[in-house]
């Protein structure tokens, strides 16, 4: 499988393993400008990390799944990890 659907977003391996990679749980590195873009959305407040999500949302699907029980697993399985 190589995307994951949440909500109705889906989340393509790529994606789900620059998430994991920004946090430190696997993953691999993205290229500078979504590194710096994950840097930002770590220090976004609700209303700015809304928008981001609007601008970006497979990203954004992404690090939600991270935040539920089991999401570093999930992602994991997304990433072929």
């Amino acid at each position: 499988m190589s995307d994951h659907t949440t909500s109705t977003v889906s989340i393509p391996r790529e994606v789900a393993a620059h998430v994991l990679w920004s946090e430190r749980q696997g993953g691999y590195p993205a290229g500078s400008f979504t590194t710096k873009l994950l840097e930002l959305w770590a220090f976004a407040d609700y209303s700015n990390a809304a928008r981001l999500e609007a601008a970006w949302p497979e990203y954004g699907a992404a690090l939600r799944m991270l935040g539920e029980p089991g999401g570093v697993e999930k992602l994991r399985a997304v990433a072929g990890a």
